[in-house]
């Protein structure tokens, strides 16, 4: 079955997972094409790393990794992408408490 961005969104959701872990979330953010700085910051936004991870809830990290891999199937990067993460180990993800 051919992987479209609301299975992989689903296969980041599984076990309780939020996100990649920051270094591989950035390494996922530099593989999205097409990146671009706007007035605002970027497009797409970046990963909720850095200062942002201790005070970002996970609800809003699940959200913003959704937005990366939508990102990734609108310009011809999915592929790559759900290879990245499906490769992940667990430890290489943030899991939310159960």
């Amino acid at each position: 079955m051919p992987e479209t961005p609301q299975s992989l969104i689903a296969f980041c959701r599984e076990g309780h997972r939020v996100c990649p872990m920051p270094k591989s979330w950035n390494a996922l953010f530099e593989m999205l094409p097409n990146r671009k700085r706007t007035a605002l910051g970027w497009e797409p936004p970046l990963p909720l790393n850095l200062e942002a991870w201790d005070t970002t809830p996970a609800a809003l990290k699940t959200l913003r990794l959704a937005e990366h891999i939508e990102w990734a199937a609108e310009h011809g990067a999915l592929g790559a992408v759900a290879a990245f993460l499906r490769a992940l180990p667990e430890n290489g993800w943030l899991h939310a408490a159960s």
